[in-house]
């Protein structure tokens, strides 16, 4: 489905076309987003737009998935995999998605848009994306983690689950806050305290006492 036409297009007018969308949905939402908005922001006709993507859903889960690809390969690039303590891994990369955040946040805007979508053309397609990416980068997150720190005995699958189920209902709770009271972005860093708190409760259950 992505659009292959699209990536052999000059990387500024690919620039333009994904910005001008990108502020469009993160604004409006699918539903209420306006290609002629969208083409009038980034300088060229409808016609163009729709020989790349043949419609609006098109366009708008081709955004999503590059800039997904484009926040992950960022945040693996810079993770530091020879730390193999998990728990401290799992705090580095926190640490690394504030800075993702910091660096590019009109794409976390969209991101956090695209969360709370409630369109009933694109929710399913988004789900399904977005499980299949949680489980892919836990995959690589867990990748030549230290298991002798564990306690004997351990059960590491099973941990490894509950530590996976912690962080995504935390995320989940999060963003439900951040539903409720209709902000693109809680508190970042007090989020942050509050996960390291959970992050320092498994440590201490999971690991030997030093």
């Amino acid at each position: 489905m992505m659009s292959s036409k699209f990536l052999s297009l000059n990387p500024e007018k690919q620039e333009r076309i994904l910005n001008a969308a990108l502020k469009e949905f993160a604004l409006k939402g699918y539903e209420n987003a306006s290609t002629n908005e969208i083409v009038k922001s980034a300088g060229i006709s409808k016609g163009l737009l729709f020989h790349y993507f043949s419609n609006k859903k098109e366009l708008y889960l081709f955004l999503y998935n590059h800039f997904v690809d484009v926040l992950l390969e960022e945040l693996f690039n810079e993770l530091d995999f020879s730390e193999r303590d998990i728990f401290e891994r799992l705090k580095n990369m926190m640490i690394l998605k504030n800075k993702l955040m910091a660096r590019h946040p009109e794409v976390f805007n969209f991101m956090m848009s695209a969360s709370m979508e409630t369109s009933e053309e694109v929710k399913e397609a988004l789900n399904s994306t977005s499980t299949e990416l949680m489980n892919n980068s836990f995959g690589r997150l867990f990748e030549n983690i230290d298991l002798a720190k564990f306690r004997e005995g351990t059960d590491i699958p099973r941990t490894i689950n509950i530590i996976m189920w912690t962080l995504e209902g935390f995320s989940n709770q999060e963003l439900e806050k951040a539903k409720k009271l209709n902000k693109e972005f809680l508190n970042f860093n007090e989020a942050f305290k509050e996960v390291e708190v959970y992050i320092d409760m498994m440590k201490k259950s999971f690991y030997k006492s030093e």
